[in-house]
């Protein structure tokens, strides 16, 4: 039975039925790349050319390659094609289909059959460990770092010899490099891999055994990639070696949409497909399925300012719709405002809350939001991240508070007693609990009477106490708490992007505190706050990073902070120069085409900034986003 694909627009049509040799869909964001993907499975299937088992499909999520799977079975048995469980598919993301490959061959890298996988965690407390055997000063160089250069070396490919070689001398790469090789022998006595692991002893078993690397050419025929744009290196030679014996294969991706640069996703994979893959055919898919005119016009009009992209051109047969709206508010508070109300006046015109997300750059921006929805009544929820009053630095600061007021909170004490390191473990605070139980006391009381290595802690805490007796506004204890506990040089030390990220989130908290006249007043409100988290609701408005939202769609986007130093990110220019501002602009654009009807995008004049933590700062003037001047005037509407 030949499968209909009459439905498909006339690009579509061209990616499904080109079946030979290497193929580079260039599918912009709303031009149907999933129906393309699925279709070309079940049209090279009904054709007769192989079975479902012999083609290679693969995704970076497992979610995404479970859809695709279900899709594919779909239209096959529409074509009177049923897909058997026991011919199970290799439909699936890059680790679980090389590891599908590499377990039965545990043996060619020294595991027994049922090695383990360590994840995230599990890495952390391996390098602490080989940290502390070498005697690592781990302030100087952050565990978290160390990790992060042992997993990009794995993206890349990259050996324990040959990340020795170009690494700068007393850098952190040289000392990474020093514990790569401790870390890999201790991976082995616990018969044990790492994600990155999995791609590496692929490629190398499939470099080193030229039988095994045919079988599996042989078995392929036919491989397809979906977003590639978002593949690193080790990912791009894993599909070269295995594409190289027939050559069919079939890349989907979108380069303006490349915005993963940070965790090792490389560009030049996409920009480079012509000159990778001999004879490669490209087509791009141009009809956008999502957006109304005018939401698609200021999108490709803007990302169109970026110099390393591939040409294209979009359309839709969506009307123009309502213009993108850009509003400047005074404050981040106003802006919150605007936003909230908006969202309001939708909901009781009819529009669902799941219907509408609010994009931010950075994880700080959430807090404003969340408490204007708060006030209002108006539900939502936080993906890609976690809701600000539940960020651990929140907590760590909110904790640090309680214990000034209440010098015999043992919870608050717990969490921050060795925040920074103070020398306490496990063992000491087992010395704590004895004695508090023994005399009917509390653990921070306990802790006074047994430890002299806490008489500094304790004094600082006795200052602060009288700060807040003083009438010390609550701002002003909480920076004193935060620059005098430690807790900000520790994280100002740290080399780890994640905790320069929640420096931010603890601006923002210092920003929120003007709003209280106590302490007392402020943790009564945070408590209400962690309260108010029904979980039964299920129509809510969407909080989320523009990272996570790619790949999603709503009715109503929010872009807010639309200014320099967030929008585009002051450290992702400083550290990348161009290309950084290349790579925010893309931000941008997936922002912008998340939205099928209706874009807002807000900016502030002013904002309450602390220089990472309380070392400075206050009101200043922000300048608009440079991105503005991108925007076509016919498109937008200027408020």
């Amino acid at each position: 039975m030949v499968f209909d694909i009459s439905s498909l627009n006339d690009e579509q049509r061209e990616a499904v039925k080109a079946t030979d040799g290497a193929v580079l869909v260039i599918a912009g964001a709303g031009t149907g790349k999933t129906k393309v993907l699925t279709t070309r499975i079940a049209h090279i299937v009904s054709s007769g050319l192989c079975s479902i088992d012999e083609i290679l499909a693969v995704t970076f999520t497992n979610k995404a390659a479970k859809e695709m799977l279900e899709r594919a079975t779909i239209l096959l048995k529409e074509a009177g094609i049923c897909v058997e469980i026991a011919n199970r598919p290799w439909i699936g993301t890059f680790h679980s289909l090389a590891l599908r490959m590499i377990r039965p061959l545990h043996e060619k890298f020294y595991r027994s059959a049922n090695f383990s996988i360590v994840d995230a965690g599990d890495q952390l407390m391996i390098v602490k460990k080989i940290m502390h055997d070498l005697g690592c000063d781990d302030k100087k160089f952050p565990p978290k770092s160390m990790v992060f250069h042992i997993n990009r070396w794995k993206d890349q490919y990259q050996s324990v010899e040959s990340a020795k070689k170009n690494v700068q001398r007393f850098s952190g790469e040289e000392m990474a490099s020093k514990i790569y090789i401790h870390y890999q022998d201790t991976l082995h006595s616990l018969d044990a891999i790492d994600f990155g692991d999995i791609l590496m002893y692929c490629l190398d078993i499939l470099k080193y055994n030229a039988d095994i690397l045919m079988g599996y050419q042989n078995k392929f025929k036919y491989i397809m990639i979906d977003e590639y744009q978002d593949t690193n290196l080790a990912q791009y030679l894993w599909i070269k070696m295995l594409s190289q014996g027939h050559g069919n294969i079939c890349c989907v991706g979108d380069d303006d949409q490349a915005i993963y640069s940070w965790r090792g996703a490389d560009v030049g994979n996409i920009l480079k497909f012509e000159s990778n893959f001999n004879g490669a055919k490209i087509i791009r898919l141009g009809k956008n399925y999502r957006s109304t005119g005018n939401i698609l016009k200021t999108a490709s009009t803007l990302i169109s300012n970026n110099s390393m992209r591939m040409q294209k051109s979009f359309w839709t047969d969506e009307e123009s719709g309502l213009p993108v709206v850009i509003k400047t508010l005074r404050n981040a508070v106003e802006e919150a405002q605007f936003v909230a109300s908006l969202i309001a006046n939708k909901h009781k015109n009819g529009t669902a809350l799941s219907e509408i997300a609010i994009l931010v750059r950075a994880a700080f921006q959430t807090r404003a939001f969340e408490e204007r929805l708060l006030a209002m009544g108006v539900p939502y929820t936080v993906i890609g991240g976690i809701r600000f009053y539940e960020r651990k630095e929140v907590k760590d600061a909110i904790a640090y508070l309680r214990l000034t007021i209440n010098p015999n909170d043992g919870i608050a004490f717990e969490r921050i007693v060795n925040l920074p390191r103070r020398g306490i473990g496990s063992t000491t605070m087992s010395q704590f609990y004895d004695v508090a139980r023994g005399q009917g006391i509390s653990i921070p009381q306990a802790a006074r009477q047994v430890s002299r290595k806490l008489d500094d802690f304790f004094r600082l805490l006795d200052e602060w106490s009288e700060l807040i007796d003083c009438s010390k506004s609550v701002k002003d204890v909480m920076k004193r708490i935060l620059n005098d506990s430690g807790y900000i040089s520790m994280l100002k030390e740290s080399k780890n992007l994640e905790d320069e990220s929640r420096l931010e989130t603890l601006d923002e908290l210092l920003s929120s505190l003007d709003d209280f006249s106590s302490p007392t007043e402020f943790l009564d409100y945070v408590g209400l706050v962690l309260d108010h988290t029904s979980s039964a609701i299920q129509d809510r408005v969407i909080i989320s990073t523009i990272h996570s939202a790619k790949g999603l769609e709503y009715k109503t986007i929010f872009i807010p902070g639309f200014e320099e130093n967030i929008i585009p990110n002051q450290r992702s220019v400083m550290e990348k120069g161009e290309l950084g501002v290349e790579e925010e602009r893309r931000l941008c654009y997936v922002a912008l085409t998340r939205a099928r009807k209706e874009a807002y995008i807000t900016l502030c004049e002013i904002r309450n900034t602390y220089g990472h933590g309380g070392g400075g700062g206050g009101w200043s003037y922000v300048k608009p986003s440079r991105f503005l001047q991108n925007m076509p005037k016919s498109s937008v509407r200027i408020l």
